[in-house]
């Protein structure tokens, strides 16, 4: 009896990439630079919270910051390798996907801000030279700042992806 025949391997799928390119036009556009900062801007803003003593609505405040490092790390690095498309459902509303995350981000990023402001002056009291306590104003101004500079950079990218939209792109860069 004689073995049977070798198998051909399978035919590659059409449209399907099986290597990862690094799409250098991303990197040079203004989105690029705008979700690197964020990805800097919500690294300092949260690692500025943890770093300190806090209670109560700031853990909603590193929360938000956590949460959308995380997202943004996502989108920024599915965009960078250029991998969009396999993402089901969002690969052909790529763009509208990063708008409508730039604006959710930049509505909870004002209520962070916000809690971090109140925190803030909450702890105003222990700013004097001569406090002998352990205070956390210092970390919660850092962390107002921040937040504050988080919310701007999501509101801009929000506006420049919403500019791209209105003018009929489809992709980021």
């Amino acid at each position: 009896m004689r073995p049977p025949p070798p198998r051909q391997p399978p035919p590659p799928a059409a449209g399907a990439r099986s290597s990862v390119s690094l799409q250098r036009s991303f990197l040079r556009s203004p989105i690029g630079v705008l979700r690197l900062l964020q990805l800097l801007a919500g690294a300092a803003f949260w690692i500025t919270i943890a770093s300190s003593k806090y209670q109560g609505p700031v853990h909603f405040a590193l929360f938000v910051s956590v949460f959308f490092w995380l997202l943004t790390a996502g989108l920024y690095f599915t965009t960078l390798l250029g991998k969009h498309e396999l993402v089901p459902l969002l690969g052909p509303r790529w763009l509208l996907t990063n708008v409508v995350h730039d604006l959710l981000a930049a509505g909870l990023y004002v209520a962070a801000s916000g809690i971090m402001i109140d925190q803030t002056q909450r702890h105003s009291y222990c700013n004097l030279k001569r406090y002998p306590l352990p205070c956390a104003y210092n970390a919660f101004l850092a962390a107002s700042v921040c937040g504050c500079f988080c919310l701007s950079l999501y509101l801009l990218s929000a506006l420049y992806g919403s500019c791209r939209r209105c003018r009929g792109h489809q992709d980021l860069a």
